[in-house]
């Protein structure tokens, strides 16, 4: 694979070529028809879900994304993507309950999700007949139960490789029928094999090659701080030109344009909430970051009521739904996120610093944790912990780059080609 580039040296070093993620060596081979089996539980599982579909097709085989929640009879479905919804937006300490009963690791016995899972489980084989599926692909952890249940039967007769898109591993992503487990970390794999005996490959996130593309590692943003005693400034931060700024995507030129009315000279800091927009005391988080001169960009999904809400706060933009997330998080300074999902392995791919930061309970907080613990994050428990990182993150310098390459590192491999080199 391209290893990650080394930092930027000075305010007048040349730029190192972009990284360009992991190589997709092999996933010609192998398996020639895929059945990736998603989740509509936000937009993250899908995403990984539609770049695998990308991937295959591109390489000249056939795939399809099926969503796990419309194989369950009876509307269940639909009625466990409602509750999760309403319980991250507005009951987060009942979905914490949930996670602590069925989700977190740990030797205590838990219920377990496969009896839910393999009600699904004549529509899915239905489906696998109908698209002859060399290979079926879980990036769902309820998917994971059903594939595991019906090869442990012996219903399924093709393999099944369970791409986890999460960095803390829980228990319903595990069941030893699964033919193998693509993971994000080498953590996580341990983990994995420790618990079912079973193979366990570490190949990093699943991301658009798009993201890849831009400004090299360790050259922030040309944006800066303004010149005042509420702006975070750093012994390394230089007014000299950005060597990225030549090269400048046109796509990042918008979103800079987009900026300038709201704070002119502003580093832009953009702000999570997940396709869903939940997250919790969102309004003062924006409010902290424009009063200490940056720029903040609330993501806030399709909440409509919460994108009305603060984009009645001064100096922060709230850009609705994004459809060119790459520019954006090209654009931006660093990445203020709470649930360690796709946007965050997103911006680890545009080379964007990210800062944990009040995450959503359950997996949320147990991923931000795992994933500063990694090393591609901070993740800090207080207003002076997220500017203390934003300062130092934000501007150009060892530290930045430091971080930057230890992101780009996660990308290991390509986990298309090595759910493909399943033997039949």
């Amino acid at each position: 694979m391209p290893a990650a580039r080394g930092p930027l040296t000075g305010p007048g070093a040349a730029a190192p070529a972009a990284f360009e993620g992991p190589a997709a060596e092999g996933t010609a081979a192998g398996a020639g028809r895929l059945l990736v089996v998603s989740a509509s539980m936000g937009s993250g599982h899908d995403t990984v879900a539609a770049e695998l579909v990308r991937r295959a097709r591109a390489a000249g085989k056939e795939a399809r994304a099926v969503d796990m929640l419309e194989l369950l009879p009876w509307g269940l479905g639909t009625g466990l993507r409602g509750g999760y919804q309403a319980a991250v937006r507005h009951c987060p300490w009942l979905y914490a309950g949930v996670y602590d009963l069925f989700l977190r690791p740990g030797p205590r016995p838990r219920p377990s999700g496969t009896p839910l899972a393999r009600l699904a489980g004549d529509r899915l084989l239905e489906l696998v007949r109908h698209t002859r599926a060399d290979v079926v692909v879980p990036v769902f952890h309820l998917a994971a139960q059903l594939t595991g249940h019906l090869r442990a039967r012996g219903a399924l007769r093709v393999p099944s490789a369970v791409v986890v898109v999460d960095f803390a591993v829980h228990r319903q992503w595990l069941h030893p029928g699964n033919d193998l487990h693509l993971c994000l970390t080498d953590r996580a794999a341990d983990e994995v094999r420790a618990a079912l005996g079973r193979p366990a490959r570490v190949t990093g996130p699943v991301v658009d090659p798009a993201f890849f593309a831009g400004p090299s590692p360790g050259t922030p943003g040309p944006t800066r701080p303004p010149e005042s005693s509420a702006s975070p400034r750093s012994p390394n931060s230089s007014d000299s030109p950005d060597p990225a700024d030549a090269a400048d995507p046109a796509g990042s030129s918008e979103w800079r344009r987009r900026f300038e009315p709201y704070g002119p000279g502003r580093p832009a800091v953009l702000v999570s909430a997940g396709a869903w927009g939940a997250g919790a005391r969102l309004h003062r988080t924006a409010r902290l970051l424009a009063a200490h001169g940056y720029l903040p960009v609330v993501l806030c999904g399709r909440n409509d009521r919460l994108r009305r809400a603060l984009s009645g706060v001064p100096g922060v933009l709230t850009p609705g739904w994004v459809t060119d997330m790459p520019a954006l998080l090209r654009t931006c300074a660093a990445l203020v996120d709470n649930a360690a999902g796709q946007t965050a392995v997103q911006a680890l791919a545009a080379g964007l610093p990210v800062v944990g930061y009040r995450p959503l309970p359950g997996h949320g907080a147990e991923g931000v944790r795992r994933m500063a613990a990694a090393g591609v994050s901070d993740h800090v428990p207080d207003e002076a912990g997220l500017l203390d990182s934003l300062a130092r993150l934000t501007a150009r310098g060892p530290e930045r780059a430091r971080r930057v390459a230890a992101g780009h590192a996660l990308f290991r491999a390509d986990a298309l080609a090595e759910a493909v080199r399943l033997p039949g």
